[in-house]
């Protein structure tokens, strides 16, 4: 009796050891698993390159297929040092994620518009130039852009050789960024080979020849560009434009025209590789924290002392903002009614507006959001309304260290552009008005693929709080 109740108690005793190690490893293997697997961040699509899938699709299919324990070790291992608390995990913005194909985040249909900027059949390399176009561009860094555009185009229509254009360094921003600082000069040239010849700067032998500035005509047609300016190549050889925005119409111009300003928009004018890297990095410092909206906030001291928008502030920054203006030369008007401004639509929506409107579309608070803008007047104390109903409020300064950004500070242009990427990257882009970036960046999304953007009407929105 007693030999079979010893072999009972040591079968049990190797039968528990076995279930023992089983266990052990098992949850070994488990572990190791998890950490490989979760230890490789999603790759980012190249930027500005139209895809046969849209990056909001790419970045959410990626997104659905990691497991919470994978979005918990990212938060671990690729928090940005510089960064006091790193991202919330993406279980915990289940609110902002919500369904990805919901109206809240999903891109409006296409309706058989895509992008047409292929050159047509009757179109014909540049012949022998007339002479060389100068141009000294002006405004911020979208109405630089988009006078460059029109610069390319109009030198073609003049059959001109165009000198890289010379960046505004005299604006509020004093700014002394030079076009390779800014934009990828040898890609500039190299991608409008084939349209116009495109120079670095202008030729030792033509320093002395005849020239003259012009103020091209605004809003001008070809009739003024093939009649009055093409004719002065008969007595000079070097053309200056003295200012580059909205020099050329928008309509009623050959499709080959429309089509080569969408080229040198969208195709030749990148920015600079150090830019772009920098652009994609903060990018996907952005993505750790699920889908976002980049908010493009226009509430910085130039553009409020330029537009007379002063609600909400008090009597010192009002005044504060009228001296900017009386005191900037080039601002032709000095006296502005704010609230008929107001009353208009005229003005941007102020922090407090923008959180409102965020949460009337049904957007929660745990929405990740990008603020694309230059320092906010009056810093944290317009914030507050804002920061208190939507708390992951990200930016450029936020995102990357002062080392990271010590390139680019004391360049508005260049942090400007950095904004212009992650903006054109997100995955719901909201401008606060609809000023020169606002109106970029919509129309680029839209050349990408029609990637979504809400446009409040800031008329109809006036009369709120």
């Amino acid at each position: 009796m007693r030999k079979r109740r010893w072999r009972a108690v040591l079968v049990l005793r190797k039968f528990l050891t076995c279930a023992i190690c089983v266990i052990t490893m098992t949850a070994l293997l488990s572990v190791h698993v998890q950490v490989f697997s979760s230890s490789r961040a999603p790759d980012l699509p190249d930027p500005y390159k139209l895809p046969t899938t849209t990056t909001q699709q790419l970045d959410v299919n990626k997104y659905s297929r990691l497991g919470i324990e994978q979005e918990q070790s990212w938060s671990r291992e690729q928090t940005p040092p510089h960064l006091s608390k790193p991202p919330l995990p993406s279980h915990k913005l289940d609110g902002a994620r919500g369904n990805l194909d919901s109206k809240l985040w999903k891109p409006p249909a296409n309706r058989d518009y895509w992008p047409c900027v292929e050159p047509g059949p009757n179109y014909t390399s540049p012949g022998e130039s007339e002479g060389y176009l100068l141009v000294h561009t002006n405004g911020g860094l979208n109405q630089m852009r988009a006078g460059i555009c029109d610069m390319v185009a109009v030198a073609r229509i003049i059959n001109a050789t165009l000198v890289v254009p010379e960046l505004d360094k005299r604006s509020f921003w004093q700014d002394t960024s030079n076009f390779s600082d800014v934009f990828d000069e040898d890609h500039f040239i190299n991608a409008l080979a084939s349209d116009v010849k495109v120079i670095k700067r202008l030729p030792k032998e033509m320093s002395s020849v005849s020239k003259i500035v012009k103020h091209f005509r605004s809003w001008s047609g070809m009739d003024y560009y093939e009649g009055e300016i093409a004719s002065m190549w008969e007595d000079y050889q070097v053309i200056r434009a003295a200012k580059s925005d909205s020099r050329l119409a928008n309509n009623n111009l050959p499709p080959d025209i429309q089509k080569l300003r969408c080229r040198a928009c969208y195709q030749a004018l990148r920015f600079a590789p150090r830019i772009e890297e920098m652009g994609k990095m903060l990018v996907e410092r952005m993505r750790l924290y699920g889908p976002y909206i980049a908010l493009h906030l226009r509430y910085e001291k130039d553009m409020l002392a330029f537009s007379g928008c002063t609600h909400g502030l008090s009597s010192a920054e009002a005044d504060e903002l009228k001296k900017i203006r009386e005191e900037t030369a080039y601002w032709k008007v000095k006296q502005i009614d704010s609230r008929e401004q107001r009353s208009k639509g005229y003005c941007p929506l102020i922090p407090k507006e923008v959180a409102m409107f965020l949460t009337a579309l049904g957007y929660p608070s745990n929405t990740p959001i990008y603020i694309a803008a230059g320092e906010i007047y009056g810093g944290d104390s317009h914030m507050v309304d804002l920061q208190s109903r939507y708390p992951i409020l990200m930016s450029k300064e936020k995102l990357a260290s002062a080392e990271e950004l010590e390139p680019f500070t004391n360049h508005a242009s260049q942090m400007a552009a950095l904004d212009y990427i992650v903006s054109i990257e997100s995955d719901v882009f909201i401008p606060s008005y609809s000023g020169n970036m606002a109106r970029a960046v919509e129309g680029h999304r839209r050349f990408l693929g029609h990637r979504k953007t809400i446009s409040p009407d800031s008329y109809y929105g006036s009369s709120c709080c």
